[in-house]
């Protein structure tokens, strides 16, 4: 039962911080553009 109370608390910090990073993530436009990177794959720019 000891295990909870060290598994909770390190449970909140791991979604703490992947909360920050998708926050972090939109505020620096991170997914503004999707299509472009997938459009250069495909196609040479000559």
């Amino acid at each position: 039962m000891e295990i909870v109370f060290i598994l909770v608390p390190i449970s909140l910090v791991i979604i703490m911080i992947a909360l920050w990073a998708f926050v972090w993530s939109v505020r620096n436009e991170q997914f503004e553009d999707l299509d472009k990177e997938a459009h250069s794959i495909l196609f040479d720019d000559e």
